[in-house]
């Protein structure tokens, strides 16, 4: 079996009932679905393939059809993926328990045989290993995968008959230096080169000329500059530059009105000035605005199609700034159809004029806070709401009760500065509360939160912080009901130290672990000691070697 399976359909001939088989299943799905499989021979074989990633190739191929349920086409490429996993023609790598989808795929390597061996037929895909020559003597290539390559054997152009009509060119990591000349692709539509260190004057030089180019991958590839002509790619819909060197954005970007996907670098880049012209947009990650930013701010207001949009803000000197926080919150008030939103503030910023839409799904918020817990956030107002990371200023016990009611939630992070209101009071976790919560962080309660027999009954990590003090209680009988969270796998404590001293340190960690202990499942526990730099009015923080499984 090992010796005659999987070892290639095209070329064995005992393997044509195998072949047969297989191909029923393909042969059985609507055309539109047997291109997006086969599209998956440009990958190699076991490969992992991100599933945002290839919905998103997919998209600029023109393999998705419109929904007439008013799905945008990124949804309607999820629902292609799950087809394709319960067909079995696909399997599942990663799963994301949080929001219920595979995160990753691969093809399993007789399924691959099949649609590398139909792809060659129709002369769909060509795959490249760096050899000498490609799986596909064709002289014309339409879509090319460069999959490895080996000093001396130059670059695909050098071999391959004509590139004349290549429309699509994905180059895969191990492939170095073997990227084709951009001069000889014009009627390219598709080019990832993600996870190549990448020459820029080798490989951006002649990007202005792709006037077709409707994708650009250039993710981990450390390019620090895009040409000016990148304005001239009026069909570009997906633009993904994240982790990249990229300091300074070509003025010419907000003339690619059809962008659908913008990924910007994790460096600290501001985007030039008319971003309002971007109306396609529908994802927005790596936008990085300062006090000088405002314009910006309010033009992030006209890009209404978003749906996922990630921020980030740095104040001077961590001071509030009322200007850009009032352009903040009317901006994020008129993007009705965000989904996913993600915003961290490094400074203080208050949101409480912001209402979320309704169908939003995740929200994280770090920096930013509300004064006390929003009329809207309730069961009814958000039914879709799976992961929440929100910091408050006041909460009360019926204000927990309320998020616990969220029927969906998977992930809760609550901070909450009791502290600088001098509020103590204690909080129960009650019976029957957050039913599908699988992670919770709690911080900054002030008091004890309690958990009642029946309370998060799927939960399976838990990170709390306690000061010193109260972990040393422990040691008196106190308990946190811990014992009543019956599928717990993981505890994580972090201990603010204080004024307290070593020897308290010391006993604050062994009452914790004998509390844990305690717990039938034996949870895995990790405890972390945080020393606060009580000299510096900053987040500083020291987090010292005590940590032990």
């Amino acid at each position: 079996m090992c010796n005659s399976i999987g070892t290639g359909l095209k070329e064995d001939n005992n393997l044509d009932n195998m072949r047969k088989v297989l191909s029923l299943s393909y042969y059985d799905m609507p055309s539109h679905m047997r291109s997006c499989l086969s599209y998956l021979s440009m990958f190699p074989e076991d490969f992992e393939i991100k599933i945002d990633r290839l919905i998103w190739l997919w998209i600029a191929e023109g393999f998705i059809q419109p929904s007439e349920q008013e799905k945008s086409l990124f949804e309607t490429g999820e629902s292609y993926i799950n087809e394709l996993i319960n067909r079995s023609m696909i399997q599942s790598a990663e799963y994301d328990e949080y929001f219920d989808q595979v995160v990753s795929c691969r093809v399993h390597d007789m399924v691959l045989d099949l649609i590398c061996s139909l792809s060659s037929e129709e002369n769909c895909v060509t795959v490249w290993k760096g050899e000498g020559q490609p799986s596909s003597v064709s002289e014309k290539v339409r879509r090319l995968s460069i999959q490895n390559g080996t000093d001396g054997h130059g670059k695909p152009e050098a071999t391959i008959m004509s590139m004349e009509r290549v429309r699509s060119v994905i180059v895969f990591p191990y492939a170095r230096d073997h990227v084709p000349t951009l001069q000889n692709l014009s009627v390219l539509c598709v080019l990832d080169l993600e996870g190549r260190i990448l020459s820029q004057g080798n490989s951006l030089k002649y990007l202005g000329n792709l006037l077709h180019l409707r994708y650009l991958g250039l993710s981990h590839t450390y390019v620090d500059q895009l040409p000016e002509e990148i304005g001239n790619l009026q069909s570009l819909q997906i633009l993904n530059v994240d982790h990249t060197k990229i300091s300074i954005w070509p003025s010419t970007i907000v003339l690619l009105t059809h962008l659908m996907r913008l990924h910007l670098s994790v460096y600290e880049t501001t985007p030039p000035k008319g971003i309002r012209s971007l109306t396609s947009l529908e994802v927005l990650h790596g936008l990085w605005v300062n006090d000088d930013s405002t314009d910006t701010i309010e033009e992030l207001g006209h890009l209404t199609e978003l749906k996922s949009l990630k921020i980030s803000i740095r104040f001077k000197f961590r001071e509030w700034n009322d200007g850009l926080e009032k352009s903040l919150v009317d901006s994020l008030n008129k993007l009705h159809k965000v989904r996913d939103l993600d915003l961290v503030s490094y400074g203080c910023c208050l949101l409480d004029g912001w209402v979320a839409p309704r169908h939003l799904r995740t929200l994280h918020l770090k920096g930013c806070r509300f004064s006390m817990l929003p009329a809207w956030m309730s069961p009814s107002f958000l039914p879709d709401l799976v992961f929440l990371k929100i910091e408050a200023r006041r909460l009360q016990q019926e204000d927990l009760e309320i998020l616990g009611r969220l029927p969906a939630l998977c992930y809760l992070g609550l901070k909450v500065d009791h502290e600088d209101l001098g509020i103590y009071r204690r909080f129960t976790v009650a019976a029957c509360s957050f039913p599908c919560l699988l992670n919770c962080y709690l911080s900054g309660f002030g008091e004890h939160v309690v958990f009642e027999q029946g309370a998060m009954p799927r939960l399976t990590a838990l990170k709390l912080e306690l000061s010193v003090q109260e972990a040393r209680e422990f040691n008196s009988g106190f308990d946190l009901g811990i014992g009543n969270l019956v599928s717990l796998q993981i505890v994580v404590v972090w201990l603010q130290l204080g004024g307290a001293s070593a020897q308290e340190a010391d006993e604050a960690r062994a009452a914790v672990r004998q509390a844990v202990e305690a717990h039938p499942n034996h949870p895995e526990l990790h405890i972390f000691v945080r020393v606060v730099a009580l000299l510096i009015p900053s987040f500083l923080s020291y987090v010292s070697p005590f940590f032990e499984p």
